[in-house]
């Protein structure tokens, strides 16, 4: 398991299948990662976790640091 979704843990699988359909060609749109936290329930860390696991690099930082 990894994360928490209200009062229980978010299935590993959960969050890497949504992590792996926001990402394209292996990237991460900043913005996306936001849309997917907020609507998935998702921190941003975990999206960030999961996307360094599988490689997948967060692009467009809307701060500027990726």
């Amino acid at each position: 398991y990894w994360g928490f979704e209200g009062n229980g843990f978010i299935p590993h699988t959960k969050l890497e299948e949504k992590v792996k359909e926001a990402s394209v060609d292996g990237k991460l749109a900043c913005a996306k990662a936001h849309l997917l936290a907020e609507k998935e329930g998702f921190s941003l860390k975990e999206i960030g976790e999961m996307a360094n696991r599988h490689k997948i690099k967060i692009v467009t930082c809307e701060l500027g640091c990726f």
